[in-house]
């Protein structure tokens, strides 16, 4: 360590983790205005908090199985961190929301957009919704950022069309509800059809219509909205690619063949 350079903190690294999954990849710079709010917040420079998350960029599988390498000054509290952090997607994520809340002098609620008339007012069931609520809000932010607020399937970037959709459902298995390999970001259209089968992404990331909507290759509508990606390639992630398991699950589980 430089003379001068202060140790990062758990809390530090864990705030770091939070912001690196909530940029796309290529906005890992000093000059990215989130970078600069965060350093300020925990009384850094910009460039020691871009390094770190290029740092942790050297951590994510679904980099290093794309042949990209990030930094490779990770600490091994930055791997410890890194570990914990995605070992514990239920309590982590809201933990560092938590913290960046106390940082920007405000409240959770607020700092992640959540009505005060959607809330009860108090008790154990109000922080049960906030945690909810800011969970999705948290998965949401990492499953666009991966994919650079791109469908996945249709290549339409505008945010607002956009669903972080789950590859193996919510309600089927709340162990990995949080975990980005998980997600897709997909338009509504497409995230309906996915949901009810009439479409999966096969193991190697192509897409496979089902014979329910192929019977109608007739329908130009039909053709025009799914037919024409049959086999065709997903837009992949820049990171946290789709997990393969969860793929099979779907292919085997939800989709109607």
């Amino acid at each position: 360590m430089k003379e001068g350079q202060k140790l990062w903190s758990r809390d530090e690294l864990i705030l770091a983790i939070n912001l690196y999954c909530k940029l796309p990849f290529g906005r890992l710079h000093q000059r990215n205005p989130e970078i600069i709010n965060l350093a300020k917040l925990i009384g850094r420079t910009s460039g020691s908090v871009a390094f770190k998350l290029v740092n942790f960029a050297s951590l994510d599988p679904s980099l290093k199985a794309r042949g990209i390498k990030g930094a490779s000054n990770a600490s091994k509290l930055d791997k410890e961190i890194w570990n914990e952090f995605f070992n514990h997607l239920d309590a982590l994520p809201y933990e560092s929301e938590k913290l960046l809340a106390k940082l920007e002098h405000t409240t959770i609620e607020k700092l992640n957009h959540i009505p005060e008339n959607e809330l009860p007012k108090e008790g154990k069931t109000r922080e049960k919704m906030v945690k909810v609520r800011v969970n999705q809000s948290f998965f949401r932010s990492s499953i666009l950022a991966s994919y650079n607020n791109t469908c996945c399937i249709t290549g339409i970037q505008q945010t607002e069309l956009l669903i972080a959709g789950h590859i193996k459902p919510w309600g089927i298995d709340g162990k990995n509800r949080l975990n980005p390999q998980n997600g897709i970001a997909i338009n509504g259209l497409h995230d309906k059809a996915f949901e009810l089968g009439l479409i999966t992404i096969l193991p190697d990331y192509k897409i496979k219509v089902s014979s329910i909507l192929t019977k109608q290759k007739n329908n130009q509508t039909i053709q025009d909205f799914f037919l024409k990606y049959e086999n065709k390639p997903i837009i992949l992630p820049s990171r946290f690619l789709p997990d393969k398991e969860f793929l099979k699950y779907h292919n085997n589980e939800r989709f109607k063949h």
